[in-house]
């Protein structure tokens, strides 16, 4: 039983960004969201974030599951950590302290860091990694039972201390009532009149109380990212977690370095996604794909064996057996049904499109209800703005739609319809009728304004 207190309330200046770091994104999400993510993962009855600078902006994407205190001013990590106290004053569990721009640490991570403490009789557990090169890091230094007795920095460890590969990540597990006790016993006793979390380890030490120690397996978890470098790092290392989770469990990628999936995209075994898709959001995508380069889709559900080339698909849904594109816009609110043809250059609005109909090319749909079976021909317009409102059309099943149509919305096109090309269709159409609505075409022979013949 823990709580995890997530600390997202500095600037991050070296990201010379008009945004809060923690709501920066890798592979789709943010900083500070993966991080809530994982310790929701991990079994955190209850999450506090802990934020800050723009708070307006870091608010809404922590989100309304997690409990949220304001640290005003900021004034060390001591103090971040200390605007949670009224949330675990009376807590009997255990207090996971986290960084929100450390988006890499992983659920199984944060459950075996509180395991281990539970099982260490810890007052306090520091989360600490092995590098091959220490250098910056706070080092830690452990008696013979293997517990800390201290946090070394850089600029004050001794030649011998300095040799120390085992550094501080900042994440801690804490006994709530140890925790709360010696942030009480805080003071900002420093140049920078600020307060330290490290120094809480002191005070339990000083108290009898025993400091453990746990060594994540992968260092790539405490990475903080500073700046867009490391953004793009952990991104990359991000990219290949997810990508691989994806082949492992049956799909082929056949350029991982080129693919990005969200962490919340679901894919049926036997897809194939090719180079250069970015698949996000809450999209789940069927058995038996095929998603050629290019692609772009976010919060879609796929059914099986589609084919989707070098197109767009955005919050709709498509049903089995069905081919999208290439170059085709799925703008949002589709519903699609089963062998359903959206061919080159097709744009689709808040449609719900019925089995077996071809939209093969150079067409726009919007705001339309469309039966089974109904040919599109090249051209075919819905005109469903008027400027000011948006109207919805209906058109029925095995309609056959002649290229360079218009339906002027709102219509209602029965079944068994037959439209001539070059119609403009204003009024509604009764079942099984031939439609043509053009201007009669007349000859003017001998023409003598034609410039060919001057």
């Amino acid at each position: 039983m823990f709580t995890s207190v997530i600390l997202a309330a500095g600037m991050g200046t070296r990201m010379k960004s008009e945004m809060p770091k923690v709501i920066h994104k890798v592979c789709g999400k943010e900083l500070v969201r993966w991080v809530v993510d994982e310790s929701k993962k991990a079994g955190a009855e209850r999450v506090v974030s802990i934020i800050g600078h723009r708070a307006e902006m870091v608010r809404p994407v922590v989100g309304a599951d997690t409990e949220i205190a304001v640290q005003s001013e900021q004034l060390g990590t001591g103090h971040a950590v200390m605007q949670a106290v009224p949330f675990i004053k009376d807590y009997e569990g255990y207090v996971v302290i986290l960084s929100g721009d450390t988006p890499l640490i992983r659920a199984e991570t944060i459950k075996a860091a509180v395991e281990y403490h539970r099982e260490s009789n810890n007052s306090a557990t520091v989360i600490t990694a092995e590098l091959p090169d220490a250098s910056g890091y706070g080092r830690i230094v452990r008696a013979a039972d293997g517990a800390v007795l201290k946090i070394v920095e850089q600029k004050d460890a001794t030649e011998e201390e300095k040799k120390i590969r085992e550094i501080n990540s900042g994440m801690y597990v804490f006994n709530a009532d140890a925790l709360v006790w010696a942030l009480g016993k805080l003071t900002p006793n420093n140049a920078q009149g600020e307060y330290y979390l490290t120094d809480t380890l002191e005070h339990l030490k000083n108290d009898g109380r025993r400091i453990g120690g746990y060594t994540i397996a992968d260092n790539d978890e405490i990475r903080g990212i500073n700046n867009r470098v490391q953004l793009h790092e952990a991104e990359t290392i991000m990219q290949e977690r997810i990508n691989t989770r994806h082949m492992t469990n049956g799909v082929t990628i056949v350029q991982p370095s080129s693919v990005i999936i969200g962490d919340d995209v679901e894919i049926g075994n036997d897809t194939i996604i090719s180079s250069n898709v970015v698949i996000m959001g809450n999209t789940k995508i069927g058995s038996g794909c095929v998603i050629e380069m290019n692609c772009k889709i976010e919060n879609s559900v796929i059914k099986d064996n589609v084919h989707i080339t070098s197109s767009v698909v955005l919050n709709s849904e498509i049903g089995e057996g069905t081919s999208v594109g290439p170059f085709a816009y799925v703008r949002p609110g589709n519903k699609i049904g089963r062998n359903v043809r959206v061919g080159d250059f097709v744009e689709l609005k808040n449609d719900v499109i019925d089995d077996d109909t071809k939209i093969s090319h150079l067409t726009y749909l919007g705001d339309s209800d469309i039966g089974k079976n109904v040919n599109f021909g090249c051209g075919t317009v819905t005109c469903n703005y008027d400027g000011k409102d948006k109207f919805r059309s209906k058109i029925g099943d095995n309609v056959f739609v002649g290229c360079n149509t218009n339906f002027v919305s709102p219509v209602n096109v029965g079944d068994n319809v037959y439209i001539a090309a070059g119609s403009t269709i204003t009024e509604d159409i009764p079942d099984n009728a031939l439609s043509i609505a053009r201007a009669r075409q007349v000859n003017k022979t001998d023409w003598k304004g034609n410039k060919y013949n001057k």
